[in-house]
């Protein structure tokens, strides 16, 4: 089990991952593990981990995945199953490596499709809800859409430098993510077999402008799903709950915590250390 500073590299199966966690260690109180988005990464959360973390009062751990941030190159092209592999080799190997006891995995769109692709294939006793910001079951027109207009920004604006801010081969991050989509039979990636097989309940968070996705995942989980499924449609809001309604956010999420992770049920857990 590594020991965890307030950010470095966790390494293991070749694979070098960035990591900044704040709050209590995996050892010391329940883990909210952030999964980040298509393009994102460990720093671009922001200020929402320490927000989340002073909310709740437990750990906040987020890593950027292979091809993101300053973790390992990722292999180009990707396959149409990367977000699958993620989910089944790469996160059950890092919650090992950090100690991970008991918690909650969040995930914010790409991020949000790989924590239920996990709960749906992974049997871990750990994890005792799911927290999807703007999660994708299906892709829609509208996202493809949308992924076509931040290539085109990417390779004819100044985006380009404000993704090098963030990512250590900014190309390849983005290049690689949008051929994904641009360049496969986008209409093949579906993963409502998983939601079927999730067994912990769901907090889904989306704004009711998402131009990645319409109110059509939503449903789809409400009709795939056997576990409880609450949900909160943001007014005004597109793709971002944590950015652009931040306080609507924490508080669905703080909420969601305290029902599935009880203070008094971190008290006797130390108490029997």
């Amino acid at each position: 089990m590594a020991t965890l500073s307030d950010q470095g590299f966790l390494e293991f199966d070749g694979l070098r991952l960035e990591y900044r966690m704040v709050g209590p260690r995996p050892d010391e109180t329940p883990t909210l593990v952030l999964l980040h988005e298509g393009l994102g990464c460990a720093a671009m959360w922001g200020d929402f981990p320490q927000r989340l973390s002073d909310a709740t009062g437990l750990g906040v751990f987020a890593y950027s995945r292979v091809g993101y941030g300053q973790s390992s190159p990722a292999t180009l092209p990707r396959t149409l199953d990367f977000m699958h592999v993620e989910a089944r080799r790469t996160l059950p190997r890092l919650l090992n490596e950090i100690g991970f006891r008991r918690g909650l995995l969040i995930g914010h769109s790409d991020g949000a499709s790989i924590a239920a692709i996990y709960a749906g294939s992974v049997e871990d006793h750990r994890v005792r809800g799911l927290v999807l910001m703007a999660p994708h079951f299906i892709v829609e027109d509208v996202t493809i859409n949308s992924i076509r207009e931040i290539r085109r920004a990417f390779d004819t604006t100044d985006v380009r430098a404000r993704f090098a801010r963030w990512h250590a081969d900014p190309d390849a991050t983005v290049r690689g993510w949008t051929d994904v989509w641009m360049t496969n039979d986008f209409g093949v990636w579906d993963i409502r077999e998983d939601l079927a097989y999730i067994r912990v309940p769901i907090l889904i968070i989306q704004g009711e402008h998402d131009h990645y996705g319409t109110e059509r995942q939503i449903e789809i989980a409400r009709e795939e799903c056997y576990c409880p499924v609450d949900t909160l449609l943001i007014p005004g809001i597109q793709h971002v709950p944590h950015r652009e309604a931040p306080v609507q956010t924490l508080a669905a999420i703080v909420d969601f915590r305290e029902r599935l992770l009880p203070d008094h049920e971190d008290e006797r857990l130390a108490a029997a250390r």
